[in-house]
């Protein structure tokens, strides 16, 4: 995202959309990608409440939240475009908050990988985790990524 200081995130969050539904899927590709044609939408405060819900130490990633979304809805698969955009809604209003705040750093991306889209990048993600006891793991030469060491221990269980 782009001017993050001109936007107004916790207004986006609570934003009335024509969220939650199922959509069905025609396409012959994404149905073999996900595994079936139901596919949900949650809409941008579901992601920050599931998000809420992480306790100090553990984590999340986005992809454990969307398997938690289409389990709990009857759906094959959550969207993953909306998925990680919503993710980084909650992180940025939260980040607009002086109160209630949802604790973003620990959803994660795929694989433990730290999300440079969230308030300060990497650094300040890195920053917040390693605070809460875990080791943070740097790989790449030239595109340089930053992990969770062992973050698969700390997933918090979405039930």
């Amino acid at each position: 995202m782009a001017n993050e200081d001109k936007k107004d995130f916790n207004a986006m969050l609570h934003k009335d959309t024509d969220m939650p539904k199922v959509q069905i899927v025609t396409d012959e590709k994404t149905i073999q990608k996900y595994g079936g044609s139901r596919m949900y939408f949650a809409p941008p405060v579901h992601y920050d409440e599931v998000m809420k819900r992480i306790p100090e130490g553990r984590l999340t990633t986005v992809g454990e939240i969307r398997s938690y979304f289409a389990r709990s809805n009857g759906a094959d698969f959550t969207d993953p475009i909306t998925a990680g955009i919503f993710v980084s809604i909650a992180a940025w209003a939260s980040h607009q908050r002086t109160e209630d705040i949802t604790p973003y750093w620990r959803t994660l991306k795929a694989g433990g990988e730290l999300n440079p889209k969230y308030p300060g990048g990497v650094e300040a993600q890195k920053i917040k985790l390693e605070a809460e006891g875990h080791v943070i793991a740097r790989k790449g030469r030239t595109n340089i990524k930053y992990y969770v060491r062992d973050f698969e221990k700390s997933l918090f269980p979405l039930t």
